[in-house]
Formats: C-alpha cells, structure tokens, sequence
C-alpha cells in the first residue's frame, strides 16, 4: 500500500542551489560588475596619502637680484633639500622643478662684514612644499662697484724672430677702464697686454687682451675691462744694425766747499742706438752733455742733451735724458775752547772753577761748522743746592740744532764756592 504525502520525510524538499544560482544570473552578473566599478572609482577618487622624502641630489643656489651699483660676495654653491607632498607626486620631483635663491633682505649694503642670508627654495609644483634647506643661511656680502683708469703696459710672451729684435712698443689706447668690486679693483697693480712674436721679421700689430694683474703677477678675476683688448704695435729690427748700451753723465765744474756729491743717475739708464754695423760696433756707451755743478750745495735734476756719435740714431724718440744730482754735506769737527759757566748759584755766594775752561769738540755737517760761532757752544756746571766747599763737578755742553758734541776735555772741572 503506498504511502500519503502527508507523512514523507521533510529532507525531501530541499533546496536546489544551482537552479537558484543560475536564476536570473543575467541580472546578478550585471549587478556585480557595477559594485566592481563603483568600488574601483572610489579607490580612484580616494585623496593619496602626504609623505616627506629627502630629495635625491642637490640644488644649485641661483645668483639674485642685487641692488644697482653692488655686487654680490660669497661662494652660493648648493643646498639639500626636504619636501613634503602627495605619493606619486613629492617622490617624482626632478632638480628642473627646484629653483634655489637667496633672500637679501637683511643684507646691509653700506656694511662691509658678511651677513647670513637665508636661503629661499621653490617648487614648480605647488603641491609640493619645502619643510626643509640644509644649510639654511648662506653668509654673503654686498660690495660696491668702483672703476679705475689704468695704463697698459706691454709684455711679450716669447723671444723676438731669430736675428731681429724688439723695437719702439706703442698700446692703442694707452689707458683702460677697470671696473669692479673695490677690493678687486684695489689689488690692481698693472693691466698687461700680452703679444706673442711669429716668424714674421716686419713690424707687429696685434689685438691683445687687456689683464689686470695683482702684485705677485696673477690675474685677477671678476673684474670688467673697457675696452677688453687693445692694439699693440712692436717695430722689429734687424739686431746687426741696433745695440743697448748704457747712458752714461758727464759733469763740469766742483760743487760747493762742504759738500760732496753721492749719487748719479740718468733716466732712461739705456738707450737702444742704429746705424751701419761698423759704427754700432765701436760704441760700448753714449754720454750726455756735461752738466755743470759748480757751487752747487743741494740735490738738483736737470735735462741734458744726448751726445751721438755720426752715423748713429736713436730708436727711441728722445733727444735728451735727466740727470739727478744727490749732493750731500761733508761730515767733520771742529774744537772750540769754551769757558766754564756756573749756573744756579745762591744768592751771597761766588764761585770758580779749576780749570776755568773746558776744549769742546763738535760734530757735524762742515757747513755748519764753518758757520757755527763761538758763543753759541756753551759749557756749564749747576751749583744748584751747594753751600760753600769745593765739589768736583761734570761738565755741560749745550749746543744748537744740526751739530753735535763729540767730546770735552776736561770733562770734569772743581767748583769752589764761598761766601762774598
């Protein structure tokens, strides 16, 4: 007999799982890939987190505006940088989006002394922030521009051709102006300009750069010269037809009694002479005129003409030299036999000295000496605070200015002093 519905197992109904997956899977399917969607837009939308990175290198100091008629002192070199910002953007900054200036704010101008000026760093993308500059400060200074008018000198970097020599030298223009900071331009000691010699035995024009130079022959940096090369024109001469020799004085006449001449000498010291080879073989010197010195008795420069041989020419354009003349005074003594004055004596007592008189020597220009009178050589003893009694006493010279004393004899006298 079969059985009723009513009583079999409650198991037997159940689920079908797949049939309720696989109902309206469509629908199901298509809901999903729009929650995917909306979930990986949101993930896009999130805002990225801000992280601080070190940057990777480091950042020139760019050189700022300074104020007109200054110029900044001090080595910029570099800084390193911190940076703050969103991932993906702070960590893909390159050294083209840095810029590193200074801020002169508080730099005094008129003030010679250093100053720290803080470094000021900016990022092309403003997102990106700067938290840190090491270092922060920078120590300059600002100095002001000057300028100076210097001759140009002429300096050759090599020997003259083979069988030629350097001529006559002219610079166009003789002067340039150096500008730059005052304590570039102080150092200045001369503006060369260098010309190098070729194989070439004609005359040398050449643009050379206009250097100015320190005291140890160094060139010195930073400073602008106006115009920046000149023209420099060397005659170049046959050797076997010139010859240097040196400028030698002649004098006429004996200076004043007393004086005596210490030195000579002659500007230029040389001159550089041409001619047919024979005659500039047989010279050694060429003399100046004579130059009269008689009665003179003080330093004196005067022109004299050249004396040349015939046949022989100057290269220089001269036609005379100055002579300087040093003339000094001789240096002597003379005695002088001088009574013994007594100074300072109480009133109510006289005095006398044994011997009464002392020889006194005096040194000294002979002029002086010559025109020196007697009573103005003075030789005294001081009485000052003595009573009556004998005292042996040194003697006291007193003499005017430009002369000396160089002994007295005695130098000790006796003093007796007694009531009137």
């Amino acid at each position: 007999m079969r059985a009723s519905n009513a009583t079999r197992p409650a198991w037997t109904g159940r689920l079908d799982a797949r049939r309720i997956l696989m109902h309206d899977f469509p629908l199901k399917a298509a809901a999903l890939v729009i929650a995917l969607l909306f979930w990986v837009g949101n993930m896009q939308n999130a805002a990225p987190r801000d992280i601080t990175v070190t940057f990777d290198g480091r950042v020139p100091v760019e050189l700022p505006d300074v104020p007109s008629g200054f110029v900044l002192r001090g080595q910029l070199g570099d800084v390193g940088v911190k940076l703050s910002g969103p991932e993906g953007v702070v960590d893909h900054v390159g050294l083209a989006d840095l810029h590193a200036t200074l801020d002169l704010a508080g730099v005094d101008a008129s003030r010679p002394e250093p100053h720290n000026a803080k470094v000021v760093v900016t990022v092309a993308n403003d997102a990106v922030k700067v938290v840190d500059v090491s270092p922060a400060t920078l120590s300059v200074r600002l100095e002001r521009i000057t300028s100076r008018t210097v001759a140009v000198q002429t300096k050759f970097a090599n020997e003259p051709p083979k069988g030629s020599q350097a001529g006559q030298t002219s610079v166009s223009p003789k002067e340039v102006r150096v500008i730059g900071p005052e304590s570039a331009v102080a150092q200045i000691a001369a503006v060369f300009a260098t010309v190098r010699f070729g194989d070439v035995t004609t005359d040398l024009p050449q643009g050379a750069p206009a250097v100015p130079v320190d005291a140890g022959g160094l060139p010195i940096d930073g400073l602008q010269v106006e115009p920046g090369v000149v023209v420099v024109s060397v005659a170049l001469l046959p050797t076997a037809t010139t010859k240097t020799v040196p400028l030698l004085w002649t004098l006429r006449g004996f200076v004043a009694n007393g004086y005596w001449i210490s030195r000579v000498t002659t500007d230029p010291v040389a001159v550089t002479v041409s001619g047919e080879q024979g005659a500039i073989a047989a010279i050694d010197r060429i003399e100046t005129a004579p130059v009269d010195v008689s009665g003179l008795s003080a330093s004196r420069a005067v022109r004299a003409s050249l004396l040349l041989p015939d046949g022989v020419t100057l290269l220089q354009p001269i036609t005379d030299a100055s002579v300087a003349i040093t003339v000094v005074p001789l240096a002597g003594t003379r005695p002088f036999f001088t009574a013994v004055q007594i100074q300072n004596m109480a009133p109510g007592l006289v005095g006398e000295t044994d011997p009464g008189s002392v020889t006194v020597v005096v040194a000294g220009p002979v002029p002086a000496l010559a025109s020196l009178p007697a009573d103005q050589v003075v030789a005294l003893v001081d009485a000052a605070g003595r009573g009556p009694g004998t005292y042996a006493l040194d003697v006291v010279v007193r003499l005017p200015s430009g002369v000396t004393g160089q002994s007295v004899q005695p130098a000790r006298v006796t003093l007796t002093i007694r009531s009137r």
